[in-house]
């Protein structure tokens, strides 16, 4: 009677499954790496913290079909506390499956670092792996002890459920789609890779309202943030397709990907109506910009006008945030301003020369007619419009790379140093998508060093970011990608300043972690050579070094972050969700959730981010 008892209490309030969300590189703490500017044109760090979106929707629908499920980003609680004992936090998650996401393959140290250690600390639980990554490298995951099964495609959701609903009752693995597997006695079994939905609006992805009740629920909301600086800088998102219908050389998200590594033959769009009441949802506790990702007109002219339509209906105040693939004219941004309250544009055209964009696939016409989307985007009340740009791209050679810091001065005279528009150049790094074109393709002129998941895995740890590159091209080294990087950047860098779209304290510190990175590289080359301990000794040394050069050396910290007003509305939508909670803390009163809540805020915005290259100096 008593186990009986104690199987159906665990049944009600036990967890099914615990998500967890690694570093880029396991454990990233005790490792001397220079990753350099990897990381400087994103949200997150250069330890990627920044979790799937995907997760979200997972823990939503399994939640929605009676399963307890929690997030632990422990990128983030590591990032935020060089003292987080992660092993022990592990050893307090009871639960009999872990899945740990491999979307891109920046994660491939963590993401198998974190999957053996869930086996030493639990070894009779069940690691399961997915993302576009863990898809393509699927055969090879199987095969480590630390994975027992990898959910390949876009659309995790209900082939988890169906996962946890075969290992709750003890019926056969046959049945679950998508799904790689080992049998007992370790002969590997790829299931069909049947389920391909058609469309996103079966599901809540994001799935705000799940994140907002699941703090309550697990008393946690360090272990659900996205990034480390989401309280200060809370942006969110629409995620407007699953798959894309262009081809980009380089993206693992391109129409040629998604195929390749999902069997996706056309993408999986969330209609209109869903995603601005997504946006509706969002505006509720969030003053925050909303990014809708992927060009708004990728499913088509007509439903770009109803999303426009339905968000100018919905009266939303947050700013939206959209991406543009190919050119755009007045009428379609004034589309944009008469829906928004207000918006900004990113456009990445990763060159100025017009035949390499052709190869590539975005943007794939003159200099004019960017320039006039351009034009179009400011006269139409653009806030905010970044161009980016890119070094390692097919058919660019080191001259064509530095041509890009003349081509955005011809445009800072152009708009006459308008300081809306901005301009961002990153490297292609530290690897090639694998299911891209670049990947897959010999002709476009990549030279792999690493075909691999293992290879991966292990080029993380460095010591630089050269060493982290997969590739070479028939136009460029990895030591001239490397160079001609930082020589763009700082030029761009010093453009702006002159310019006046960036002040001298933004120049200045970026210029400083620019000179300290050119300093530091041949230092971590001659300590190569040497032999242990004398190696990790100088490594410690020049552990402060590294650190500044890992942030901001293409890109101040927060020239990318768009404005947003402080604080959240969060009044009514907390009463909301702590009643969703409470029955799942057993009455645990409310003014201790709220209590819990106001701390756990306090505790997290106390907390300064943790440099972990220079927390043993």
């Amino acid at each position: 009677m008593a186990a009986s008892l104690r199987k159906a209490l665990r049944r009600v309030f036990g967890l099914d499954m615990v998500l967890l969300h690694a570093p880029s590189v396991w454990d990233f703490r005790n490792e001397v790496i220079l990753q350099g500017p990897l990381a400087d044109v994103i949200p997150s760090t250069d330890e990627f913290e920044m979790y799937p979106i995907g997760l979200t929707s997972i823990a939503s629908y399994l939640e929605a079909n009676n399963y307890n499920i929690r997030i632990v980003n422990l990128a983030l609680r590591m990032l935020r506390n060089p003292e987080f004992d992660v092993a022990a936090h592990i050893a307090g998650l009871d639960s009999g499956l872990f899945g740990i996401d491999l979307h891109w393959l920046p994660h491939a140290n963590g993401a198998l670092g974190i999957a053996q250690l869930v086996k030493e600390i639990h070894p009779d639980a069940k690691v399961l792996m997915g993302g576009l990554s863990a898809s393509y490298f699927h055969e090879e995951l199987i095969k480590s002890p630390a994975v027992d099964f990898v959910i390949r495609g876009d659309s995790a959701e209900e082939p988890c459920r169906q996962l946890l609903q075969a290992l709750r009752e003890g019926t056969s693995l046959e049945t679950v789609e998508n799904l790689t597997w080992k049998t007992p006695y370790g002969s590997v079994v790829e299931n069909p890779t049947s389920f391909i939905p058609e469309d996103l609006d079966w599901i809540d992805v994001p799935a705000y309202d799940f994140m907002t009740h699941a703090v309550f629920k697990y008393m946690s909301l360090a272990d659900f943030l996205p990034y480390l600086e989401w309280l200060r800088y809370p942006s969110t998102m629409l995620l407007n397709s699953r798959g894309c219908t262009y081809d980009c050389a380089i993206c693992g998200g391109s129409r040629s990907g998604y195929s390749l590594v999902t069997a996706r033959r056309a993408p999986a769009m969330r209609s209109p109506e869903k995603l601005v009441s997504d946006a509706k949802r969002i505006s509720t506790f969030s003053r925050a910009p909303i990014f809708l990702v992927h060009d708004p007109r990728i499913g088509g002219i007509p439903r770009a006008k109803q999303f426009f339509s339905l968000f100018k209906m919905a009266g939303i105040s947050n700013e939206l945030v959209i991406e543009i693939f190919y050119p755009a004219d007045s009428d379609f941004f004034t589309m944009v301003r008469e829906s928004a309250r207000s918006w900004s544009l990113q456009i990445t055209i990763e060159s100025p020369d017009p035949g390499i964009r052709r190869v590539n696939g975005k943007f794939p016409v003159p200099n004019e007619v960017v320039e006039r989307t351009i034009e179009a985007a400011l006269h139409g009340g653009c806030d905010k419009l970044d161009l980016f740009f890119m070094v390692g791209l097919s058919g660019q050679t080191a001259e064509i790379a530095r041509s890009t810091v003349d081509y955005c001065g011809h445009l800072v005279d152009r708009f006459g140093a308008d300081p809306r528009l901005q301009f961002y150049v990153a490297p292609l790094g530290p690897f090639l998508d694998p299911g891209s074109r670049a990947f897959e393709r010999p002709e476009l002129g990549y030279h792999h060093r690493f075909t691999t998941l293992d290879q991966h895995r292990w080029a993380l740890l460095g010591p630089t970011w050269r060493e982290m590159l997969s590739y070479e091209t028939d136009w460029m080294s990895r030591d001239e990608i490397v160079s001609v990087t930082y020589e763009v950047g700082a030029a761009l860098n010093d453009l702006k300043y002159k310019s006046g779209l960036i002040d001298s304290k933004t120049h200045d510190v970026v210029s400083a972690h620019f000179d300290i990175a050119q300093a530091t590289f041949p230092k971590l080359d001659a300590i190569e050579h040497l032999d242990e301990p004398e190696r990790s000794e100088a490594l410690q040394e020049l552990a402060a070094q590294v650190s500044a050069a890992n942030t901001a050396t293409l890109v101040g910290e927060d020239e990318l972050k768009w404005k947003t007003s402080t604080g959240f509305r969060v009044s009514w939508v907390l009463a909301r969700h702590i009643a969703v909670a409470l029955p799942h803390e057993l009455g645990r009163s409310f003014s201790r959730l709220l209590g819990h809540y106001d701390r756990s805020v306090a505790d997290v915005r106390s907390l300064e981010p943790f440099s972990p290259r220079n927390s043993r100096t």
